[in-house]
């Protein structure tokens, strides 16, 4: 069984305490995400493909386009990773050129086979390496639960974007029924993690798909997530829902 620590969520805004079958403390959160995304990023696309059903692709662009993203924007995509999102992005802007991409492991960013053209940097949520008022959309898939501080990372996003600029954060957040939490753990908890036995190169990434159930888990909730996100600045938030379980949230910075 995991142990999870209880955040002191008046103090720092973190998605969840310590999981510290992972790591101890909240200052060891940051080494141990980036080893492990490093050492299992030639495994990733794989196994989300297998997760997903291969469903993924068409999620995602659909989410964008009802976040706003049109074609011509400049894009920051957070949490780039391989990049997933940042490849539905290439083909919305039509243009790879538009579309940056950030991450804290240079070994996701290395795997990614994102068009010629997509900019990518390493660096963190919390403090982004770009000038202020500089994107006209942001992105952050499916990495909300992997930051240290929600409300230092959404005043970033605020920062970045032009007035106007358009959020889009893409999360899996439990579902409210018991039913629905007990397959969506025990799929993602026993069955992913077990069928990678089979399929993946790297020994960590058995660990790195239970350890995503366990912080899904362990999340604030969606309700913290929204007003964390206000708080921050910005406007019009507001979180959609996809089969009880895949969270939206849509957000913009004012317009001046």
């Amino acid at each position: 069984m995991k142990t999870v620590s209880e955040p002191d969520l008046s103090a720092v805004s973190v998605p969840h305490g310590p999981l510290t079958d992972y790591y101890q403390t909240e200052q060891d959160r940051q080494a141990f995400l980036k080893k492990i995304f490093d050492d299992t990023a030639p495994d990733y696309d794989r196994i989300e493909r297998m997760m997903a059903l291969n469903t993924g692709p068409m999620y995602r662009r659909g989410a964008l386009v009802r976040a706003g993203l049109k074609p011509g924007m400049k894009v920051l995509d957070v949490g780039v990773g391989t990049g997933l999102v940042a490849a539905q992005e290439c083909i919305l802007t039509g243009d790879p050129k538009l579309v940056t991409g950030v991450d804290p492991s240079s070994g996701m960013m290395a795997s990614s086979k994102l068009p010629e053209g997509v900019v990518l940097s390493e660096g963190r949520a919390e403090s982004l390496p770009f000038p202020d008022n500089h994107f006209d959309f942001l992105s952050m898939g499916y990495a909300l639960r992997h930051i240290g501080d929600l409300g230092k990372a959404f005043s970033e996003f605020e920062r970045v974007l032009k007035p106007g600029g358009r959020v889009c954060v893409l999360e899996i957040t439990q579902a409210e029924s018991a039913l629905g939490k007990w397959l969506l753990k025990t799929y993602m908890r026993g069955v992913i993690p077990l069928l990678s036995r089979f399929v993946s190169k790297k020994k960590m990434t058995e660990i790195i798909w239970r350890y995503y159930w366990d912080s899904i888990e362990a999340c604030v909730p969606p309700e913290q997530v929204v007003a964390t996100m206000r708080a921050a600045g910005l406007t019009e938030v507001n979180r959609s829902v996809s089969l009880g379980v895949f969270s939206e949230y849509h957000a913009m910075k004012a317009l001046e």
